[in-house]
Formats: structure tokens, sequence, C-alpha cells
């Protein structure tokens, strides 16, 4: 999900740069003329911030596919994808020297992916951070935005798991609990979430900056007030049922409060962005914004895009670890 996300998201920062035939500037490339990328930009910090997540997601999800692309090597009666299958598995036969590097390579790369996910959405709150506009000149975005991701991640998790699981049956697999213990998640990071927005509405008010004043103003009575409030409710009053253990364990309810955090997070982001711009420092340069028909088609292509890599991923390789299940399940009888 992460990986499929991420080839999403990548295409925006290329059609924002203005010229995207030119997006290759945004690296350092070895440059004759000695022009290298503006490394003060936050433009910059984006493409290095995800770049560095893709790769280690990357490795993260291929190193731990390894010894179930064997199995799947193995099990094949297909002689292309046999091969296909043995190419991706670095010739893997489960040697004790294999596992052994298996487990220290898997473990370095989740040492490595915990704090980029710190890293990574903290970068990007800085793209808002920097800037003077009011609404995002605030310090309290890096951990408002780590909080928001790990809140629509465990949302969109669900969201994908739940059909899943009863789709293939897996309900074996991704227990009761796992279901409960993700909405405990969603519902601490919600928390959080909600302390960030009381946060910024306080510090518009008590800062006595007269722009942050209006822009809390202007959420609250504005054009947008409708969506703004939409959002407090999708993503501060409605995920609190989960509090509720009868909720919190049923797939349906975790599926429909899931997909209404979903459109609070999008919510979210549509407000810091358009609703802090649509009215900045000059009243002349105040207007109203229209999406087009290329902003919804580009919307809903990577929607596309997320949707069609999934299935594929469902379609070509296992949903869940094969070996971890062969190793984790016999020691779960053993402790019973």
């Amino acid at each position: 999900m992460t990986l499929f996300a991420v080839a999403c998201a990548g295409i925006f920062p290329a059609i924002h740069v203005g010229r995207p035939w030119l997006a290759y500037w945004l690296f350092p490339y070895p440059s004759t003329m000695g022009v290298w990328p503006q490394f003060r930009s936050p433009l910059m910090w984006d493409v290095f911030a995800v770049s560095t997540y893709a790769t280690i997601s990357a490795l993260f999800w291929f190193i731990g596919l390894v010894p179930d692309l064997a199995t799947l090597r193995d099990r094949s009666t297909n002689p292309a994808t046999r091969i296909i299958y043995g190419i991706l598995s670095l010739g893997w036969r489960g040697s004790a020297r294999h596992w052994h590097r298996y487990e220290t390579a898997y473990l370095l790369l989740a040492g490595l992916a915990t704090p980029l996910v710190l890293s990574v959405h903290t970068v990007v709150s800085f793209d808002f951070a920097v800037g003077i506009v009011p609404g995002w000149h605030t310090t309290i975005f890096p951990p408002y935005f780590v909080a928001g991701a790990i809140y629509s991640g465990f949302a969109m998790v669900l969201m994908l798991a739940i059909p899943i699981r009863k789709i293939y049956g897996l309900e074996d697999f991704i227990t009761e609990r796992h279901l409960q213990n993700a909405a405990k998640v969603m519902l601490a990071t919600g928390l959080i979430v909600a302390y960030g927005y009381g946060i910024e509405a306080f510090m518009g008010w008590y800062s006595g900056d007269r722009y942050d004043a209006f822009t809390l103003w202007n959420r609250l009575h504005g054009p947008y007030a409708g969506l703004y409030y939409l959002l407090l409710i999708c993503n501060i009053f409605i995920p609190q049922v989960l509090w509720i253990r009868k909720l919190r364990t049923s797939p349906i309810a975790l599926f429909f409060v899931s997909g209404v955090i979903l459109v609070g997070m999008w919510l979210e982001r549509f407000i810091i962005v358009v609703v802090s711009l649509h009215r900045d420092f000059l009243t002349s340069s105040w207007g109203m914004y229209y999406p087009t028909r290329w902003d919804w088609m580009t919307y809903i292509g990577t929607i596309g895009m997320f949707l069609a890599a999934i299935f594929l991923f469902v379609r070509l390789l296992p949903m869940i670890s094969i070996f971890e299940m062969r190793t984790l399940l016999p020691e779960a009888e053993v402790k019973e």
C-alpha cells in the first residue's frame, strides 16, 4: 500500500514543477554547467525524503517477499512464471546461512523504515510550515502531519483488509484482534489530530496576529466553512464511536468509519491548501477555487492507478506472508 501510494504521490510534484519535462533538475545529476538544485527549497526536501522513503519501503517489502517468492517458484507449473519467480527469489534455498542473512537484513531495514515514517511526513509538513502564508506558518505541523499520516494510513489498511478478508476467507489470519488493535491506533492518533486542530485554532486566536485570526474566522464563517465543519465531523466526532467495543470489533462499522476518516483527511489537505490560499494578504488576489476537468482526471486517475496496483499485487503475490504463517502458527499452538 505504501509503495503504490508513493508511486501515485510522485506524479504530483512533477506536475507542480510547471515544466514536468525538466523535473530531472530536482535531482543532483552531473551537470557540466555546475547548476545544482536549490537545496533551500522545500520541494527539494520533498524529493529526497520521498525518494528515500520509497527506496527503503521497496527494499523492506521485497526482502520480506523473498522466501515466499521461492515457494511460488517451487510450486509454479508454468515455466515462464517459474523463471520470473526464480529470478525474483534471488536463489533462495532456505539454508541456515540464507535465513541468518535474511533476518539481519530485514531487521536493519525495519530499523531504517521506522524513523523514515517520522521524517518523510515531517519534511512534507515543512513545505507549509516554512511559508509565511497564514494557516501554514505554524510549528504544530510536523507532529500533526505524522499523526495524520498514521491515522489515515490505518484507515486505508482497514479499507483494503476488511473486504479482502471477507472475499478470500482470511478470517483465521486477519483476526478480530487485528481489527480491534488497528481501531485503537486510529482512535489514539485521531485524538492527536484533534489536539492539533485545537492548538491551531488556539494559536490563531492567542497569537494576536490579525492574519492568523482572519484565517481562523474564514475557516469557520467563510465560503468553505461547510467543508471545515464536515472535516471536524469526519476526523473528530464520528471516530469517537470506536470507544464502543462492539463497533470496534465489527468489520462493517470499521469499514464505514475508515471511509469517513479518509474523506476527512482529504478535506484536511483541501482546507490547508485551498482555504489558506484563496484569501491571502492582498484582497485584490482573493478568489474561489473551482476544480477543472484536468484536476478531476488527475485525482480520479491516481485512485485508479492505486487500486489497479493493489489488484495486481493480490493477483500475483501472496497477500499474507506464507513463511510467517508457517512459523508463527505452530509457535502460537505451543504457547497455548
